[in-house]
């Protein structure tokens, strides 16, 4: 890997990250306008037509560049990351993006977890340690047995445990198949899956509003190709510690647009969440067992 390619990479990490950031932003707006379902189904009917028409530019051809041996671990992963998005954007609308965000960063953890049982990766006892503390950070975030913890604080969890399996699951079909046939069949897949709960609750936007979803969308779609061209010219290993970047934006936007409060435990427990997920990617640029999957 050239220097050229490296500062490449980060600055295309650096700029999927902003877009993250602000389509969040959008996703907290519009869930608490309108119904979830709603909001997510059309922000996937825009992934599904990028998909649709990069499949039909690829160069081996559109049946080629989509045949895949695993259809059900992908039907599997679509409703995983269906679940997931729904349920993470649901949790911004009860305890906030900051909130939401500081919980979620346990995700690289869980997946470094998961791999043992369903991929059969060795993880050091280092890494475990690291999960271990990074578990302890949740729970100094969440509060259990406070008066401010509530069920809504479980959703977040909950979404970065079903993004961590919808990770570790896309790694196992990526063995034996091209990354965008995982891409691909999450798009196609999970704009069916979340259409048959999503047009059942329609709801009537303004002009205004339906500018905002579009947006939505785009930003959303744009985001996921910078994010492909990042680990087109780069190492994920040099590039995933500057994501957690998303953190520092999201809470911006949280506390300048949204006027959420940032509260001391919730520091304290993100910066342990995210130093024991930095000591794992440490571990995954020195080749250590336990390496980490990008978000797609």
């Amino acid at each position: 890997m050239t220097e050229q390619n490296r500062r490449k990479g980060i600055a295309l990490m650096l700029t999927a990250v902003t877009l993250f950031a602000i389509q969040d932003g959008f996703s907290r707006y519009l869930a608490e306008t309108y119904n979830v379902f709603m909001v997510i189904m059309v922000r996937y009917w825009f992934f599904a037509g990028f998909v649709i028409l990069l499949a039909l530019r690829r160069p081996e051809g559109f049946r080629a560049a989509v045949r895949t041996h695993h259809p059900f671990l992908h039907i599997a992963r679509a409703s995983l990351l269906i679940a997931e998005v729904c349920v993470i954007v649901y949790g911004y609308t009860l305890i906030g993006l900051i909130n939401s965000h500081a919980v979620f960063a346990v995700c690289p953890l869980l997946i470094a977890a998961l791999s043992v049982p369903i991929l059969r990766e060795k993880v050091t006892w280092q890494n475990w340690l690291a999960i271990g503390i990074g578990m302890s950070g949740v729970l100094i975030i969440l509060q259990p047995g406070s008066g401010v913890f509530s069920f809504a604080s479980l959703l977040p969890l909950s979404a970065a445990l079903m993004f961590a399996l919808y990770s570790v699951l896309t790694r196992l079909t990526t063995r034996d198949e091209p990354g965008f046939v995982s891409l691909f069949w999450s798009g196609v897949i999970g704009a069916i899956l979340v259409s048959a709960i999503g047009l059942p609750n329609w709801q009537n936007m303004t002009p205004l509003d339906w500018g905002m979803t579009t947006a939505y969308a785009l930003i959303a779609l744009v985001a996921n190709w910078v994010l492909i061209r990042c680990y087109e010219v780069t190492e994920a290993a040099t590039v995933q510690p500057f994501a957690y970047l998303q953190i520092v934006l999201v809470t911006l936007i949280g506390i300048f647009i949204y006027h959420e409060p940032l509260g001391l435990p919730v520091i304290l427990g993100t910066c342990v969440v995210v130093g024991a997920g930095l000591y794992t990617l440490w571990n995954a640029r020195r080749g250590a067992p336990g390496r980490l999957v990008s978000r797609p």
